[in-house]
């Protein structure tokens, strides 16, 4: 018995062929009750589409002249407590998602929701059905991410973040643990013997510890380089750096805020000459540092690849299981580090230059 095609399954209920097409990649132009009927049709049939001819029909789609295909939604929820050094890294999300969709055929519209903007997800949700627009990347929340008030039976989506439970999406964000791990392979290159640490503990706590696992997986296997305990706190200010930075001594500082370097020098320090600053994203740097690019155009780059892919296959709602994708960062050269090639331990003790 030959296998069902789109042509037999619509002749079968009585429909066009593309009605039965549209209902298949889950369009919203087809009415709710017509689309299950089909879908239930089709797998009574035991039909099933050839992802390979699905791709070859659509890229000759796009090669005809005009490669735009369709509206991509990033979403953002307006958070009054985010912090303004998050800006930039959203920036980049954006930029390297709508630089890739705009390759694929696709353009990206950003979409804010909820905060002050007057506009709930809820009403979103009736804005982005009202556009035809079924593709979704969400924007990384400072809290805990919550966008079940979408109709995700309507919707692809990726999360550009850590972890997204609320639906469970694949999510793209960076790979903490290896990027940390460069970081301090970089500054041991360079001779330093007394690496600290310090993180924000919300900033930590939503990676469910990343940073913190990381830290003390090089303490733990590297004891000769010290054991600087790791400063977290609720608020990372000059008071609470500078008795940690006097009472533990460390020669290399580590964090996402580069006004430690200003606290650094006020206890004595000199960069690099004594000590070294490496900063765990450049892109929040307020002055040149060494130390992490975590690739956020990249996140933004991988997020609308996946999300491309699952609009060609038809997926739509919470994948089984969710998945996460990890960039990894890449080690930025900077002034506040000594260059390898004059690595060295530091003759003049932290004790003496902080006394």
């Amino acid at each position: 018995m030959p296998a069902p095609t789109l042509r037999t399954l619509a002749k079968s209920l009585g429909l066009s062929r593309t009605t039965v097409s549209e209902a298949l990649r889950g369009s919203s132009c087809v009415k709710p009750a017509t689309a299950e009927r089909i879908k239930l049709a089709a797998k009574a049939a035991g039909y099933q589409p050839n992802p390979l001819a699905g791709a070859v029909m659509s890229e000759l789609r796009r090669s005809r002249g005009n490669a735009f295909r369709g509206v991509l939604a990033a979403v953002a929820l307006t958070e009054s407590d985010r912090p303004l050094h998050a800006g930039p890294f959203f920036k980049e999300i954006l930029r390297g998602a709508t630089d890739r969709a705009s390759a694929l055929g696709f353009k990206i519209e950003l979409f804010t929701a909820g905060g002050d903007t007057g506009v709930s997800l809820s009403r979103l949700d009736q804005i982005l059905q009202s556009r035809g627009i079924q593709g979704l990347i969400l924007m990384p929340v400072w809290h805990s991410p919550d966008f079940t008030a979408l109709d995700w039976g309507r919707y692809a989506g990726v999360y550009a973040d850590y972890m997204i439970e609320k639906p469970a999406l694949h999510s793209i964000c960076p790979d903490h643990h290896r990027s940390l791990s460069t970081a301090l392979q970089q500054i041991t290159a360079r001779g330093y013997k007394r690496p600290g640490m310090f993180v924000q503990r919300h900033h930590d706590e939503r990676l469910q510890y990343r940073w913190q696992g990381a830290f003390f997986a090089f303490q733990q296997n590297n004891p000769d380089c010290g054991q600087v305990p790791l400063l977290m706190a609720d608020e990372i200010n000059e008071k609470n750096f500078t008795a940690w930075f006097k009472k533990h001594q460390p020669d290399v500082v580590l964090g996402h805020n580069s006004q430690a370097l200003e606290w650094m020098k006020a206890c004595g320090a000199s960069v690099p000459k004594t000590h070294a600053f490496v900063s765990l994203n450049i892109l929040n740097s307020t002055t040149p540092c060494a130390g992490l690019d975590q690739q956020p155009a990249h996140i933004g780059l991988r997020a609308a690849e996946i999300l491309v892919a699952k609009l060609h296959r038809n997926e739509r709602g919470a994948p089984q299981p969710a998945s996460l994708t990890t960039i990894a960062a890449r080690w930025v050269d900077g002034p506040t580090i000594r260059d390898k090639t004059l690595a060295r331990p530091i003759r003049e003790p932290a004790e003496a230059v902080l006394a």
